[in-house]
């Protein structure tokens, strides 16, 4: 098979590693295949692909959608990236937890964060360009958040020797105690 499958802490997170072939004139892998991700119990269907690109401390999350929530599998295609989900499944067992991977394209491993996760990552390398597939497509209009630092939540975010960068509408984003589903 040309992927490992690795389950994270919270049930329904992946860490996938491929296969890297490799040789003196660059490499080859497969990041994706319906078929094997099927085989490993994630049946789901992407309908989306997203690319961005990032600078060191460029921090950008927690972002889902209310009501018609994204499965995503994330990658950094050039450079590396701490990449965050939490759980805001009403009825799971780790409802507020958090789950951090780093990306990298050293590594090629990816993360698959099922619907029901609010998510983010930030940029550590000098620049960093981030593919995720999308299981829905984006509805503004369904658009939710949670602000990175919730206290609530706690995540460890790595300290980069440098104050992130955030978006405007990234700094305002509620805490989860504001009831934000």
């Amino acid at each position: 098979m040309p992927f490992i499958f690795i389950p994270c802490p919270i049930d329904g997170l992946f860490e996938i590693q491929p296969k890297v072939y490799g040789d003196s004139r660059g490499y080859f892998f497969e990041c994706y295949s319906e078929r094997d991700f099927a085989g490993a119990g994630l049946d789901v269907h992407f309908v989306q692909d997203n690319q961005s690109l990032s600078q060191k401390g460029t921090l950008r999350g927690l972002h889902f959608q209310k009501t018609k929530p994204q499965g995503k599998l994330v990658r950094a295609i050039q450079g590396e990236v701490f990449d965050v989900a939490v759980d805001i499944r009403p009825d799971s067992p780790t409802l507020g937890k958090w789950h951090a991977v780093v990306l990298s394209s050293v590594k090629q491993n990816q993360l698959y964060i099922p619907p029901g996760f609010a998510h983010g990552f930030l940029a550590l390398s000098d620049e960093a360009v981030f593919a995720y597939k999308c299981s829905d497509f984006y509805y503004p209009e369904d658009e939710g958040g949670i602000v990175w630092n919730d206290p609530s939540i706690g995540i460890s975010w790595p300290d980069i020797g440098m104050e992130y960068s955030l978006s405007e509408k990234d700094k305002l984003l509620p805490l989860w105690k504001e009831g934000i589903l």
